[in-house]
Parts: structure tokens; sequence; C-alpha cells
């Protein structure tokens, strides 16, 4: 039950924060550089497969073993910044070196805040988890 606990919470701050981080920090850049190729409005089931996928790997290599193993919540924050930023890197890095349009404003946006949502939403889902549980 635990598991389950810590998988819902991980995945609605991190749903929540990146609605917010997608409106108002990710979207104003995105539009000015590449605002023709975005679409009005999202797809929804690309997102909801990245999202689920991105949690349950978050979990698997970092917030389930700080659940059992009783790690702290800067061991926490800290290696999941850093799935946050293999992950976004990987995307943001291959775009600028695959796109003509990609600028590196772009990429030192989208890359901080993969990296400060991933940190921020495993700490927060595994100190909520440890409070119900």
């Amino acid at each position: 039950m635990t598991l389950i606990i810590l998988y819902v919470l991980t995945f609605a701050i991190f749903l929540g924060l990146d609605f917010l981080g997608l409106s108002y920090l990710i979207k104003p850049v995105f539009s000015r550089d590449i605002g023709p190729l975005l679409l009005e409005s999202f797809r929804l089931a690309p997102a909801l497969v990245f999202y689920a996928f991105y949690i349950a790997v978050l979990l698997y290599f970092v917030s389930w073993p700080a659940v059992v193993q009783d790690k702290s919540l800067i061991w926490v924050f800290l290696n999941a910044a850093l799935i946050g930023a293999l992950g976004y890197g990987t995307y943001e890095f291959t775009n600028l070196a695959t796109l003509k349009d990609w600028t590196p404003q772009m990429v030192a946006t989208d890359f901080s805040w993969g990296v400060v949502l991933t940190g921020v939403s495993a700490t927060v889902g595994v100190w909520a988890t440890r409070l119900f549980s």
C-alpha cells in the first residue's frame, strides 16, 4: 500500500507543478522561439504515458529505496535531481544538437525546470508518504 501512496502522491505533485511550470516558465520561451511548431492544446495520451513512466522510474531508482532504507530527504532531492538532469538533458541537448531553431535559452529553461521539478516532486512525495504511512 505504501508504494501505491508514494506513486499517487509523487504523480500528483509532479503533474501539478509541471502544469504551473509549463504554463508560466516554459511556454513563454518556447512560444517565442518555436511558436509555429507548437500545438494549440497538448496531446493528452502521450503526456500521460510520459508522466506515468517517468514517475515509475523515479520511484524505482530514488523514492522507493529512500522509503525502504530511510534515506534523508537531501539524498532524495539530489538523486532525483540527477534523474531529472538525465531525462531533461537528453531531450534538450539532443534537440539543440539536431534542430535549427532550438535555442540555448530553451535548453537552459527546460533543463533547469526538469531538474528542480524532479527533485522537488520526489522529495515532497517521499516526505508526504512518510507522513501518511
